[in-house]
């Protein structure tokens, strides 16, 4: 689950700029290291903490490889890497040059069964503005006066 706070901030832009808007934000980062990511394998399967730091290590290896080449890369039901370069538009066709191509990036392309577990995230907003103030007023025994039921 995640848990978000309510931030108040100073907008910057548009045409509410210098007025105070609210967002939620999470608590705190849900983050998890590469040790323990291989702690989790090693427990998981019958490999070795070494074995696994070995498979990470030719595994960033591989993709600096087929990233450095300009190709793609599918990780099973993970998902898929592919570099993209594109280009800006020019209009003549003899201006089109090594300069008209912009920065290379990676775009990354998860697979359904990950895609899927998106729409499983619990979350929770933690607004004080938002919850009711406890009511003080007693109510008498017996349901509340009034006509007695026939």
């Amino acid at each position: 689950m995640i848990i978000f706070k309510v931030k108040e901030s100073i907008l910057k832009v548009g045409p509410r700029k210098g007025q105070k808007a609210y967002s939620a934000v999470p608590k705190a980062p849900n983050r998890f290291s590469s040790t323990w990511l291989v702690e989790r394998i090693v427990r998981e399967t019958s490999l070795s903490e070494g074995d696994v730091r070995n498979v990470l290590i030719t595994l960033r290896n591989i993709v600096k490889e087929i990233v450095s080449l300009g190709g793609a890369l599918d990780l099973g039901d993970i998902f898929s890497l592919r570099t993209v370069i594109t280009s800006k538009m020019e209009a003549n066709e003899k201006d089109v040059s090594v300069t008209s191509l912009k920065r290379p990036h990676i775009v990354v392309t998860w697979k359904e069964s990950v895609r899927k577990s998106l729409g499983d995230i619990k979350v929770e907003v933690d607004n004080p503005a938002r919850k009711k103030p406890k009511e003080t007023e007693e109510k008498p025994a017996g349901g509340g006066g009034g006509q007695p039921h026939p």
